[in-house]
Order: structure tokens, then sequence, then C-alpha cells
């Protein structure tokens, strides 16, 4: 069976109705991926480092034949999974630079009857390439909003209206503030994040505005892109102002779930940031049970810290909407009523 190398573009194009081979080791797949790859290492972490030491000490055919050794008995193994991971016996292989290890497997998959296409330039290519198209300027609306406006509930309700909407916090595994980890699953590392951004980005209409909440640049764990972040600053805000009265409820119900523990753990989180004395009023408030204490004394550090934010913005590209209700249908119809006047 013939062996070819193709294009990031294309490469991702076929993605779409060919399963994609990542031949790297596992920590390196951990650390990001394609979204949707399979992981068949040609080599483990352990083999790995074995090989690229063997490589700097002994020098190319030394490392070869290393690494033929530690490979070569989970040979079968490995074409076994392929067959099995195979559509209509194609796949799509990469492992870094789309050097060796694919050159390697795809010669293994060939034994099998697959035909397979080698990602030139490999995992490396595809980074440079989605980092890239995530600086494209585009039609981007932002939403934002103090901590508790239900922000994420409106982005859902917009984009089932037929908006084109990207959840940020949603892909992160993270809700933004200290309270944002209770209840998520892992976040992404910062390299897999921009991973699963590109799917969404990719997939959505550059001639149609996208909705994106309004974030740090880091959610929780997780970093944005440079570029991208910079680029969600310099375009309109659409910025939902309620009082903290209103908002308490909901924040009361999201978080009030959690053991005194979590919550405590979450208050730490930022108590340089609230000072002693707030620190401690919230953690005894969590000890006696006066949750909404401790919540509307860390609201006061976050609607101050956004309030100091929102003033660094281009006040040309900010519209406000008051609401007095934290009824979503009604929030998401005053913001998209808002975002009308915006002129592209």
């Amino acid at each position: 069976m013939g062996v070819s190398k193709i294009d990031v573009d294309s490469f991702l194009k076929l993605s779409e109705k060919i399963p994609v081979i990542d031949v790297r080791s596992p920590s390196e797949f951990l650390s990001g991926h394609i979204p949707g790859a399979v992981n068949i290492p040609l080599f483990n972490d352990d083999e790995r480092a074995t090989v690229g030491t063997r490589y700097k000490k002994a020098g190319r055919l030394q490392a070869i034949l290393e690494g033929l050794r530690k490979a070569g008995p989970g040979m079968s193994e490995k074409l076994e999974k392929a067959i099995k991971a195979s559509v209509n016996s194609e796949l799509l292989v990469h492992c870094w630079r789309g050097g060796m290890r694919s050159e390697a497997m795809a010669w293994l998959f060939s034994l099998g009857d697959i035909k397979t296409q080698i990602l030139d330039g490999g995992y490396k290519a595809y980074r440079s390439y989605i980092l890239a198209k995530l600086t494209e300027k585009r039609k981007i609306i932002i939403l934002g909003g103090l901590t508790g406006s239900g922000k994420t509930h409106i982005l859902a309700k917009i984009k089932s209206e037929g908006h084109q909407v990207i959840d940020l916090e949603g892909l992160a595994c993270h809700k933004g503030s200290a309270f944002g980890a209770l209840g998520q699953a892992t976040q992404p590392t910062t390299e897999h994040f921009a991973n699963i951004l590109f799917r969404e980005w990719n997939g959505t209409d550059p001639d149609i505005p996208l909705w994106l909440e309004d974030e740090s640049r880091n959610i929780g764990s997780v970093f944005m892109p440079d570029q991208f972040y910079s680029n969600m600053q310099e375009t309109p805000a659409v910025i939902l102002m309620m009082d903290m009265k209103t908002r308490m409820p909901r924040l009361m119900e999201e978080y009030s779930i959690y053991p005194p523990a979590e919550l405590k753990a979450s208050i730490m989180r930022i108590s340089k940031r609230l000072g002693g004395d707030n620190t401690r009023d919230a953690l005894e408030a969590v000890d006696r049970g006066d949750i909404a204490k401790a919540v509307e004394i860390t609201l006061h550090y976050y609607d101050k810290a956004y309030m100091y934010g929102l003033k660094k913005k281009d006040n040309r590209k900010i519209i406000l909407v008051e609401t007095d209700t934290d009824d979503i249908g009604i929030n998401t119809t005053k913001v998209l009523k808002a975002a009308d006047s915006i002129k592209w």
C-alpha cells in the first residue's frame, strides 16, 4: 500500500472521515493532541527516553537498532489496534515532526493493507498551523458581566436561538473564579485547550458574528493563546449590569451544594487578594454554615476586580445593559437587542 505525506490543511480535512493515529509517546499525547486522535505509540515514555539517549551517545544507526529492539515485540499488537481503528482500510498518521516514527508505523500499517497518509511536519506543524489560525481577527461579540450574572446560561440560550457561540469555560472545564473548579472535570493542558479551541473556531462561519464570554487571560490553570486573547480585548462587548442582591440566589444555588472543605480551599486560592481580614471572615462564615456571607465577601473582591478591568476596555466598543432580574430568557433578549446596534 502507498504512503504519502500531506500538508496540515489537507490532513485536517481528511480527518473528518479518516481516523487519526498519533504515534507519539503517551506523555506527549496527554500534553496535547489533535482532538479525536487515537494514540498508538511506537515507543512508551521509557523506551522513547532510552532511544533518545542512544541517539545522542552513539548516533542515528545505533538509535534505530535500539528502537527496533524496543518496539519489535509489540508490533503485532500495534498493527491489530490500527486495523481496528481504520475506516475502509485507511488511516492518517503523525508523530512530532513527521519523521521516522510516523514513517515506521506507516510501514507497519501497510503490512495490514492499510492505506496510510502522514502529516508532513507532524504535530509540530499542526500546532504552528492552528496557533496562526487563532490569531485571525473575526466578528466577535464578548458577553461580559459581574460574577453570578448567568453569562454561561445566557450564551447557551443565545446558541439555542441559532447564533454562533464558543463556550470557553466549557472547553477549559472551569467557571473562571476561585470556585470555578468545583464540580468540573479535570482541566486540559494549556496546549490541548488551544487544540480543542481551534476545532470549535474552525467549525464556525467567519462571516457571522461569534459570541464569547469575557474572560481573564487564564481560565483556572488554562491560558488562552496570547493573540487570541488580545483580539478578544479589541472586539465589541455587551456587559450585563446586575446588582449583588439579584445575583446572590443563583450563586447560592450553584455553590452551596459543595462540602465546606472544598469551599474553604477555593477561598484560600484568592486569600492574598482578599486580604487577611476578609479571608478569615469568609472562612468563619463557611464554618458556621453562612454560605451567603462567604459568597458576598468574595463577590466584593470579584466585582471590584471586574470593574477595574472594564475601565481598560475601549468605551466606544462597550454596551452596558442594565437588568433587575436574573431571568435568563429576559436577559438574553436584552443582550441580543443591544448587540443589534453593533456596526461592523
